[in-house]
């Protein structure tokens, strides 16, 4: 685990957030603020680029800010804000447009994706969505980014971007490294367990929320799907049953091969209940502490401008520096 580093992650404010960004960023944040400089904020200027209320907008972001919180966060030790309340984040974002090829965000499969599911609102926001992620990283001179497998492209991109900038105007930003944890990093959908599990997935069964009730997370994980047979092993060719393995060893903090031990000779029934259970019991201290703080908004906004303050200098001094080599004042 990094030390003595600049971390930076965020999640997006749209939906609910799934026990899939719990345990493969959330969680992981926890212990990295313990001895690092952590900057954690809730993008939600990436969020536009879909249609939306913005009254559920405005929920969802104070939400998640809330749920960070809940899950541990310590605003003391880390900066936590929102994403929009920094302008630098958006005027870095155009400068870096200018360093960032067409071809390089023609080729993002995020990208692809996004688009082939709401092929009516394919925006310039939604193909320029990684120059932004970009800037998010660039503008506090990162030198770690926690990051999944669906993110490591846009990672990588930074990289390209930085590097670029850096060897036309000289050492101006930190290239930033990926950090990726293994245990739990990657939760797949509980419906079609060959994809990650997706807040944005339309089948509602897919996904296990940090705010769902005890009774759904059971019922949910009482209809998972699992695999032909009935062994109960991280196997290949069982995804259904090494994604429920995953997420067993995951909230317990065991190896998945003790999770395995622990399931011999027990039927897929025994299995999911037990599972269900495991991740009700783990959510629930979070879901009373969420909504301690949702009661109190004043607090949030407190936090959050605390935050926003702490991160401003660091921000203000980067874009100077970036407006300075490129000749603007």
């Amino acid at each position: 685990m990094p030390s003595n580093k600049t971390i930076l992650s965020a999640v997006q404010p749209t939906g609910q957030l799934t026990i899939g960004n719990y345990l493969g960023a959330i969680k992981n944040w926890i212990g990295l603020q313990e001895d690092n400089n952590c900057i954690y904020f809730v993008v939600d200027m990436h969020a536009l680029t879909t249609r939306h209320v913005a009254a559920d907008l405005r929920k969802s972001v104070y939400s998640s800010v809330a749920l960070y919180l809940a899950c541990g966060l310590d605003p003391e030790k880390s900066t936590l804000y929102i994403q929009s309340h920094l302008p630098q984040h958006a005027e870095l974002s155009w400068l870096l447009s200018c360093y960032t090829m067409h071809g390089e965000l023609s080729r993002m499969t995020q990208f692809k994706d996004k688009s082939a599911k709401n092929v009516e609102n394919i925006n310039a926001g939604l193909f320029n969505y990684p120059v932004l992620m970009a800037a998010d990283i660039l503008l506090f001179n990162t030198d770690v980014v926690p990051v999944g497998d669906d993110q490591k492209q846009h990672l990588e991109l930074a990289r390209d971007v930085a590097t670029r900038f850096n060897g036309i105007y000289g050492d101006t930003f930190t290239v930033p490294e990926g950090f990726h944890t293994k245990e739990g990093a990657r939760i797949m959908s509980l419906q079609d367990p060959t994809i990650k599990m997706s807040k944005s997935d339309p089948n509602g069964g897919a996904c296990a929320f940090l705010l769902d009730s005890r009774d759904d997370i059971i019922r949910k994980f009482k209809r998972a799907v699992t695999d032909s047979g009935n062994e109960i092993i991280a196997a290949p060719d069982k995804p259904g049953v090494m994604n429920l393995l995953n997420i067993y060893a995951a909230f317990t903090g065991q190896a998945v091969a003790q999770a395995e031990a622990d399931f011999a000779g027990k039927g897929y029934g025994d299995f999911k209940l037990a599972v269900g259970e495991v991740v009700s019991d783990a959510l629930a201290p979070i879901q009373t502490r969420h909504a301690e703080f949702m009661s109190d908004r004043a607090q949030l906004d407190d936090i959050v401008k605390m935050g926003a303050e702490k991160a401003y200098p660091l921000a203000r001094k980067t874009l100077g520096k970036v407006y300075k080599r490129v000749g603007l004042r």
